[in-house]
């Protein structure tokens, strides 16, 4: 409960017009990364700098995957959350973050979750595709698509769309999968993979057992 009520923070205390109602996104993200996510949307709205945000994200994003030293300090366990919480707001203010920017970082800390900074930025990206009239597809396959596959999947996906929407895909290679797709588009998930199927059928063995 205190880790909900921290989040609603994002959303309320950096807001000149706190009492008002939260921004509702135009596409909703799942799981905690969501939630972070769709508070910080929320808050960056009312103080107009959700492009912002989405930059200092992307870079902060960027340079922590380039960092193998500093993902490891940032995930960390072993380092106290306050100790944390206060080196990012000094880092924040020395790179100029947004105040929204900063203040999602403090919270993580905060709060233990700086471990799932990489998917909460992720969400927020997602949030501002859509804000920004495209939708968001994720294809992840057992090997890459050739591309008579790549422009069959885009054609079919396309049926998604609705008026002026487009589509922004990215494709990742997970041998884990064996076989078949495993697609995300928007707030749609459809497994189609052989490894989501083998597990199906695994189960209904070792239960009928």
């Amino acid at each position: 409960m205190a880790s909900v009520n921290k989040l609603a923070i994002l959303s309320r205390t950096l807001s000149s017009a706190a009492a008002s109602a939260p921004v509702k996104p135009p596409v909703q993200v799942f799981g905690l990364e969501g939630r972070y996510a769709t508070a910080l949307y929320s808050a960056a709205s009312k103080l107009s700098q959700l492009d912002q945000v989405e930059k200092d994200l992307t870079a902060l994003q960027a340079t922590i995957k380039g960092d193998k030293k500093l993902r490891e300090y940032v995930t960390s366990p072993i380092i106290n959350k306050k100790v944390m919480a206060t080196a990012l707001k000094e880092a924040s203010e020395k790179l100029r973050f947004a105040p929204a920017t900063a203040n999602l970082l403090g919270l993580l800390a905060d709060n233990g979750r700086l471990k799932k900074l990489d998917t909460v930025i992720n969400a927020y990206k997602t949030i501002m595709a859509a804000h920004r009239g495209e939708v968001v597809c994720e294809v992840v396959s057992a090997k890459p698509l050739d591309a008579s596959q790549s422009k069959q999947l885009e054609g079919a996906l396309k049926s998604f769309l609705k008026g002026n929407q487009s589509l922004k895909i990215t494709s990742r290679v997970d041998p884990s999968i064996i076989g078949g797709l495993i697609v995300s588009i928007g707030d749609k998930y459809v497994d189609m993979s052989i490894a989501s199927k083998v597990k199906l059928y695994t189960d209904v063995i070792q239960s009928a057992a």
